[in-house]
């Protein structure tokens, strides 16, 4: 059956914007929000379910004080067209890739839901919109999101992704970094390790770039830079480790941002140093 179109005077088709935020943790009763860009106003969205279509599932570069963060874009085909926005690196963002490399059918309506977590932390759950099943699979901080992305962009073709959407700029698109790209890049950032070591360790490894290799080189690769960072923190170098192993592995697997968990272990490290210091 086709949509009766309303003729006259209405709206622009222009896609709605959704971000993430946890406003609950500041006492507000949101966990995303509508952003008027024109009128530079936030609406807080009450509903913490948003039912439609995956219809496309995109990487964006967004600059933000002349550095691009990488974006995750969820396009949702409902009354109108959605676009949840949110970080790649976040959890909400994980925890949804993970739950939409279940889907193997995006033929069917899906409810997208926000949940809170610890202080500023929101979750993403996934359910089939008809029978309201959740859609579930375990957290794994090791998941390869740049495989699973792929997936499922794959899997969309065949389904909704031809909706025809306003495209945000008709210039052509930046070429978008890959995530454990970006993921090596601002850990040797954070930690001040030297770019040619991280080339010569590529190099023994017979890549050019850290997503040519498998995550475990990669979880290998980090650990090494923030040891090398710890080096002059501990008196033996297996205390460096196992703090890490405490403070960063564990963290990350509970479901905390890794570069965030690793700031939070350098902090711990140069507060007890400066305190042995003192003594």
């Amino acid at each position: 059956m086709m949509t009766e179109i309303k003729l006259g005077f209405c709206n622009p088709p222009e896609p709605v914007y959704l971000y993430v935020k946890n406003g609950e943790s500041s006492g507000e009763s949101y966990l995303w929000y509508h952003y008027i860009i024109d009128e530079d106003k936030t609406i807080p969205v009450k509903q913490k379910g948003l039912a439609g279509y995956l219809s496309e599932l995109r990487i964006t570069a967004k600059e933000f004080k002349g550095k691009d963060n990488i974006k995750l874009d969820i396009v949702v085909a409902a009354d109108e067209i959605y676009i949840v926005r949110t970080g790649i690196e976040t959890n909400f963002a994980k925890t949804f890739l993970l739950a939409a490399s279940q889907v193997y059918d995006f033929s069917k309506p899906v409810i997208i839901a926000v949940t809170s977590g610890d202080e500023n932390t929101v979750f993403c759950r996934l359910y089939d919109a008809t029978t309201k099943v959740k859609i579930r699979r375990e957290w794994d901080a090791n998941a390869d999101w740049a495989s699973i992305i792929a997936d499922i962009q794959s899997r969309l073709g065949g389904s909704f992704s031809s909706i025809p959407l306003i495209p945000e700029q008709q210039t052509q698109p930046k070429p978008v970094a890959h995530p454990q790209d970006l993921r090596v890049k601002h850990i040797r950032n954070l930690l001040n390790y030297p770019l040619d070591l991280v080339k010569e360790y590529l190099h023994f490894q017979e890549v050019s770039s850290p997503s040519q290799l498998p995550i475990s080189k990669i979880d290998s690769l980090v650990k090494t830079i923030c040891l090398s960072w710890a080096a002059d923190k501990f008196d033996n170098p297996n205390h460096a480790e196992h703090s890490y192993e405490q403070q960063v592995l564990y963290a990350v697997a509970n479901g905390s941002d890794e570069l965030t968990a690793i700031k939070s272990w350098m902090q711990h490290l140069q507060a007890t140093k400066l305190e042995v210091v003192s003594q």
